[in-house]
This record gives structure tokens, sequence and C-alpha cells, in this order.
């Protein structure tokens, strides 16, 4: 069955393209779920630790509901009316309801159907680069996981190790097994020079500004970066990365009025370099490492 399928969908990509746009827009729609409930899941988290280092009663009055990427049901944040199975098809729904909720009109952020839309057309990309294979399922997934990165770090500064660490012991793994592009040493190389390269440039720019510079989970990123793609891409990841940082700093102080001394993540621009060398890192490697 599985054959029949590879040599159904190798014989018509556009078929087997077809075929997965409609799951990343459904993955989309899950992914906007992580989005915001991971960072409140881990700060809840992080608060009962506090607590129960400190031998603090849990206060009073604190929800017992559970609070988890499946429970409570969506609702409406304005007049909290549960969202029902139609209003959550993925795109269509925003555009019946026109961006508003049917009970009290309240506008639906345009991330929502945006970020559905994200995921749709990165995955449909996957499919004609990488096939039916095991390699695509792994992609599909480091790219999904890319998306909640980029967004959680926008709205929180924040890359959550639920998300990245996970990501590193699997590219580990694919090229332990033989998934992939990459043998296991410059996996593993690739991880620990992701890791050291940023955690180098934290410390030099602490110990010449006296301020931090980048988070440690920028250090884990561009580590899962280097254990999925190696260690020979981290240096043209760390260029796109970084000119694209800069032109959106530079130009949001001069458009948009930005504050010189306000933060700006990273995590987004390491995970649009990323996936630039997921996709077409052996054409970029033989032009800059033209003997490798």
């Amino acid at each position: 069955m599985i054959q029949q399928l590879s040599a159904l969908f190798s014989a018509a990509p556009h078929l087997f393209a077809f075929c997965i746009l409609p799951l990343g827009l459904i993955v989309g729609s899950f992914l906007n779920v992580v989005i915001y409930r991971l960072p409140i899941m881990m700060d809840r988290n992080w608060r009962q630790q506090a607590r129960d280092f400190l031998e603090i009663d849990t206060p009073t009055g604190s929800p017992d509901e559970p609070f988890n990427l499946a429970k409570p049901a969506s609702t409406c944040p304005g007049c909290k009316t549960r969202i029902k199975a139609w209003q959550n098809i993925p795109i269509i729904s925003y555009l019946l309801l026109k961006g508003k909720c049917s009970y009290c009109s309240e506008p639906i952020s345009i991330r929502y159907p945006m970020v559905e839309l994200l995921t749709g057309v990165i995955s449909v990309a996957l499919a004609y680069e990488f096939g039916f294979s095991l390699y695509l399922l792994a992609t599909l997934a480091l790219s999904w996981s890319f998306i909640c990165l980029i967004f959680i770090d926008i709205d929180h500064m924040l890359l959550p190790d639920d998300i990245t660490l996970p990501l590193l012991w699997l590219g580990i793994l694919l090229a332990l097994i033989g998934i992939g592009p990459v043998t296991l040493v410059d996996a593993l190389v690739g991880a620990m020079a992701g890791y050291m390269l940023l955690w180098m440039v934290y410390w030099g720019f602490k110990l010449i500004t006296g301020k931090e510079g980048m988070g440690y989970g920028d250090f884990k990123l561009l580590a899962v970066i280097g254990a999925w793609l190696g260690w020979q891409i981290l240096p043209i990841v760390i260029l796109i990365s970084s000119v694209i940082g800069a032109l959106v700093g530079i130009s949001s102080i001069v458009f948009f009025s930005g504050q010189r001394d306000k933060p700006i993540p990273f995590g987004p621009y390491l995970v649009g370099a990323g996936w630039v060398a997921l996709m077409w890192g052996e054409q970029i490697n033989r032009v800059y490492l033209p003997t490798m």
C-alpha cells in the first residue's frame, strides 16, 4: 500500500501537494492553540514550582479547571462563548464570519488565518521539495514547530525548551538512523557548534556592554538547526539571520519610531534562515563550500 502511494505521488506531485494542503491548514489551526496556550501553561507551571520551592500554599480561588492544549474548549476572548466546530474550519470560517465573532461581533485577529495559511503553504513547499518520504514527515514536524517558535518569541520573547529540546534530539536521531542529509558526526558537531557560537557571542557582548544581547533559547535554536542540517550550514544561517534582523531593527527605528533600547526577538530570524537552509542548503553549500 505504501509503495503504491509512493509511486502514485511520485508520478503526480501536484496531487500529493493537493493532499498535503488540507493537512497543513488543519495543523495551522492547532498551532494557533499552541502559540496561545503553551506560554500560559509554562507560566502557571513556573509559578507552581516557585510556590512548592518556597513552601507557599496555593492561593485560594485558583482555577481548578485543567488548562492544556486540549482543554478547555476554545472560546471567544470577548464573550467567552464556546466556538462551534463549523466556526473552527481553517481560513473558511474566518471568511464566513467576516473576521468577527458571530455572537458578540468581537473582531477575530487576522493572525489566526495567516498562521493557518502560512502552515499550509510551507507544508506544500516541503511536499514538492522532499516528496513522499519519511524525511518529509520529519521536516513537516520541524517546520510546524518553527512556526510556533516564531510567534511565541514575538509575543513573549521566549523560545520554549518544550519545543527546542525535542527538536534537537530528533535531529540527532534522524542522523543516527540515516534519515536526512547529514551524518551523525556532522549533526553532533552542528549541535555543539550552534550552541557554542551564540553562547560566545552572548558573553562577548555582555562583557563589553554589560547587557544581555540574546537569550539562551537562541543558543538552543541554533543548536537545533546545526543538528538537522550539519555544522557546514551554520555560518550562512548566522549571516542571513543577522542581516535580516539588522534590517528589520533599523527599519523599525527609522520608519516606525522604534525604541533603540527595545529588545528584538532573534528567534524568528534564526528560524527564517534555518528554513531557507533546509530548503536550499545543498545549493548554498555548493556556493560557499565548493569542495565539500
